[in-house]
């Protein structure tokens, strides 16, 4: 059984316990990772063609070791004018081994909700004490903040048009 899977830009043909170098990949070495886009699987005769992906279907991997590629020269030069430019090169990669191709019954990662636990911990700050002395003491010298700082408070404020203000126009809206 293989697959043809999409990971980081890059399509890889793929077969289990294969060891494919892709590019650097945010996950620790030794940890598992899952990649949902899966264009083509194989099995035999039966051949099953995403439109563009397959819906279930997923391939497990294991990271091995993040490591740097090989040394690319790149040499420029224009002949008679004194121009040469001498740079190199060296592409960061992961080692990942293919543990295993599931054709159906996987279910796409969800994504993640970093915005959302962000919100909460500002509306915390606004309730507490502490906070309104800091929103007095920033009301004072509102120059030093900067311009989310200041939609955010507008926005405590409940004043409309926030958004499209530029920083002088916040401050003396909240002046």
């Amino acid at each position: 059984m293989y697959a043809i899977v999409e990971i980081a830009g890059q399509q890889f043909k793929v077969v289990k316990d294969q060891k494919v170098f892709v590019h650097r990949l945010a996950t620790e070495e030794g940890k598992a990772v899952s990649f949902d886009n899966v264009l083509l699987i194989g099995d035999g005769n039966k051949i099953t063609v995403g439109a563009p992906a397959i819906d279930g279907a997923q391939v497990g991997a294991k990271v091995l070791k993040h490591l740097k590629g090989d040394k690319v020269i790149v040499f420029k030069k224009k002949r008679r004018k004194g121009y040469r430019v001498k740079n190199g090169h060296r592409q960061s990669l992961t080692e990942i081994v293919i543990e295993s191709i599931a054709a159906s019954g996987a279910k796409k990662a969800a994504p993640k909700k970093e915005a959302k636990k962000a919100e909460p911990k500002v509306e915390a700050k606004a309730d507490t004490p502490k906070a309104e002395s800091k929103t007095v003491e920033a009301s004072q010298d509102l120059s030093k903040l900067t311009v989310a700082e200041l939609r955010e408070i507008a926005k405590a404020k409940e004043i409309t048009g926030y958004s499209s203000m530029k920083k002088a126009e916040l401050i003396a809206a909240l002046s």
